[in-house]
Parts: structure tokens; C-alpha cells; sequence
């Protein structure tokens, strides 16, 4: 079997252009995959065809070989945006392993691990920034049957936050602690804004709310101010999910202050690199949140990784959150069912893409996540703003 062309197909979701892949072989049977990255999916997409020659005429079951070519013979080192190049590529040939074995991936990495997925919600709280808001769609959120759901109650702020910021924000986690209970997780996202001395003043408040983590508060390139908060926090910190070798998680697991934590396979090249970290990571007694906001195929990759990692924590899912006719890109997307995710037995990632709804949704350089724009909570394109 020899891998014949590669295909990328951009779809302008309003608040992240999704770019997913399609890899066919000379033998008829063709992997999808995902390499979304913000605001560089057309510059995710052009790296993907200027690496392809690289794998093209190679067995896709050659996993380990094709992201070495694709990464150590390339020589330059490109962080996200190659790793989510690589990633695209990767996971297709995973999804075309699991077809001609008539497989689900995670039996290929010890087997199901577990019945269900316990899931995260993330992106229920478009609106206002305000406690009230925060109330009312939290509460929604646990009426759906969600026992964790995450949110950043900080606005567009960086490094560090005025009084009434400050105060705004712990009053929000404290709207969405009194809408949910006590029985639900509640989970920070700090979308590395904060400098350590604001980060560490923001846990200490926040603790009485009892969250089960503060997601990245610090800019991930800071490792030793990392783990000098996670050594003081009162909160669990949760990280890694823009780490893009496993290098850096080594690094951090060194300090043995982080025990949760949250790779992204689309930054790391892909599922088995993930899986690889997955297993450093219980190494040092950790558990795994991957991290997953992009879009339908990395949905779909994530739980058959989770499935098959025996320190799985918790696995975040938009899907339920994001624009109704995203469902309708892939057949069978991933679903979640009070408040956890079924895992397909289908073979391979158990999704194919729906061409005829690709096509309705075209590209648009404005569809991204500004986070430290006003109102960006709202996840509309900029250009409707």
C-alpha cells in the first residue's frame, strides 16, 4: 500500500477556520484527518503541501517513519504550525490503518480502556461578561447533563488585571460555582494571560469555589515560572496543551508539580506522538485532558486516544457549542450523551467527511479567536463584530 495524493479542504467556521485532510492510497482506501491552528490554517495548509512529497509513495502504516521525515529530516524546527502540518498527515494514515485492519485506532495502543468518556464542556458561554450571563448558560450547560464545564472569566485582559477586573472575574466563577453546585467540576481556563505574581493572587481567590484547575495561567514558554506557581497555587494548574515536542513536558514533569495535564495531538504531530506523552505523563503519576478545540475530526481523534490511555482525566468537547450544521461535516461525529462521549466502533477514527457541507462554508481570514480583543467571548468572526 502506497500513499497516492494528499487533499486539504478549508471550512470557515466563524471563529476558527477549520482545515481538515484527506490521504489516499493505490489500493482505493483514503484517511481523513485535522490540522486547524487559529488564525494560521491557509498557513498550516501550505506547509502541509510543501512537505508532502516527503511521504507521498510511502506505506501509511510506516507511522513512525513518515514523522520522522516530516519533522527530524526537515531539520527546521516550526512549533505549532509544523507540528499541525504533520498532525493532518499523521492521524489519515492512523484513520487508513484502522480501515484495513477493520479496527478502531485505540485498539492498536492496548485496547478500550474505558466504557465512556467523561466530558468537558467548553465555548457554552457566547455573551455577556457578565455574572448573570455566566449564571444563566452555566445552568443550561449541567441540564444537558455535563458534570464539568470550563470557561475564562477574564475578558481581554493580559499580565495583570485592574481591581475591578479582578473582582469581575472571581465574581463570575462564583455565579457559575452557585448555578452548577457542588457536585459539578468547574474548570479555569487562563489562556496563558497572566504574569506569575497575578496568577498566584487570582488562585488564592479563587479557591474557596474549589475548581478542579487553573488552565493555563502563564505563558507556556515559561516552564520554571510554571512550576514555581504549581508549587504555591492553591488550585491544581492544568498545562501542556501548547507544548509541541515532547521535550518541553519532560522538562516540566522534572519539577513533579503539575499532575494534570492537557496535550493537543494537532500540536504535537499527531496521535501517537500524544500518545507517547500520554505515557511520560503517568510515568509521573499525571492524568491526561487532552486538549480538543477544533473541529469534528480532532473530536473524533481524541476520544479514540482517551479510550485507550489508562490515566484519562476528562476530554473537552465544543461540539454541542458550536455552529448547529458543524455536525453535518462528518458522518457519525462524535457524540455526547449526559454527560459523556460514546466511542465509535467503527473502524479507524469511525468518521468520514461530507463533502457536499464542506463546500457550503468557505474560508475567511477573520474567522478566529482574538483573545485579547473586547467581546471576543462571542465567537463570531471579527468581520461581523
Amino acid at each position: 500500500m502506497k500513499i497516492t495524493s494528499i487533499e486539504t479542504y478549508l471550512v470557515g467556521n466563524p471563529w476558527k477556520n477549520w482545515l481538515f485532510t484527506k490521504v489516499s492510497t493505490d489500493e482505493g482506501i483514503s484517511g481523513v484527518g485535522e490540522g486547524s491552528l487559529n488564525y494560521f490554517a491557509k498557513t498550516v495548509q501550505t506547509a502541509i503541501h510543501e512537505l508532502e512529497h516527503l511521504v507521498l509513495g510511502m506505506n501509511p502504516f510506516q507511522v513512525e517513519v513518515i514523522s520522522q521525515r516530516l519533522i527530524r529530516d526537515v531539520y527546521s524546527e516550526g512549533a505549532q504550525i509544523h507540528m499541525s502540518a504533520v498532525a493532518a498527515i499523521e492521524i489519515a494514515c492512523w484513520d487508513i490503518i484502522g480501515k484495513v485492519c477493520g479496527q478502531p485506532i485505540y485498539n492498536f495502543w492496548g485496547g478500550r480502556c474505558h466504557d465512556k468518556l467523561r466530558a468537558y464542556a467548553n465555548g457554552w458561554y457566547r455573551g455577556p461578561r457578565t455574572p448573570e450571563s455566566f449564571f444563566e448558560k452555566a445552568t443550561a450547560v449541567v441540564k444537558r447533563g455535563y458534570t464539568a464545564l470550563k470557561f475564562d472569566p477574564f475578558g481581554d485582559n493580559w499580565r495583570t488585571l485592574s481591581p475591578s477586573e479582578f473582582d469581575r472575574s472571581i465574581e463570575i466563577i462564583c455565579a457559575v460555582r452557585g448555578a452548577v453546585g457542588t457536585k459539578v467540576d468547574i474548570l479555569i481556563e487562563g489562556h496563558r494571560r497572566f504574569n506569575a505574581a497575578t496568577a498566584l493572587q487570582l488562585a488564592t481567590a479563587m479557591a474557596q469555589y474549589r475548581p478542579t484547575w487553573f488552565e493555563e495561567p502563564l505563558d507556556h514558554c515559561n516552564i520554571t515560572a510554571m512550576a514555581e506557581l504549581a508549587r504555591r497555587s492553591p488550585v491544581p494548574i492544568a498545562t501542556g496543551e501548547s507544548f509541541s515536542n515532547k521535550h518541553q513536558f519532560a522538562e516540566l514533569l522534572m519539577h513533579g508539580v503539575v499532575d494534570i495535564w492537557q496535550p493537543e495531538p494537532l500540536n504535537l504531530g499527531g496521535l501517537f506522538a500524544t500518545r507517547k506523552v500520554a505515557d511520560l505523563v503517568d510515568s509521573h503519576y499525571g492524568v491526561i485532558a487532552p486538549h480538543s478545540a477544533q473541529g469534528p475530526i480532532c473530536s473524533a481523534a481524541c476520544a479514540q486516544l482517551s479510550t485507550s490511555l489508562p490515566n484519562f482525566f476528562l476530554q473537552e468537547i465544543f461540539d454541542d457549542f458550536n455552529e448547529p450544521w458543524e455536525k453535518n461535516l462528518v458522518d457519525y461525529p462524535v457524540e455526547v450523551v449526559n454527560g459523556y462521549i460514546e466511542v465509535s466502533e467503527r473502524p479507524g477514527l469511525g468518521v468520514e467527511l461530507n463533502m457536499n457541507e464542506i463546500g457550503g462554508h468557505p474560508y475567511h481570514p477573520d474567522n478566529a479567536l482574538p483573545l485579547f480583543k473586547s467581546g471576543w467571548e462571542l465567537r463570531r468572526s471579527e468581520s461581523l463584530v
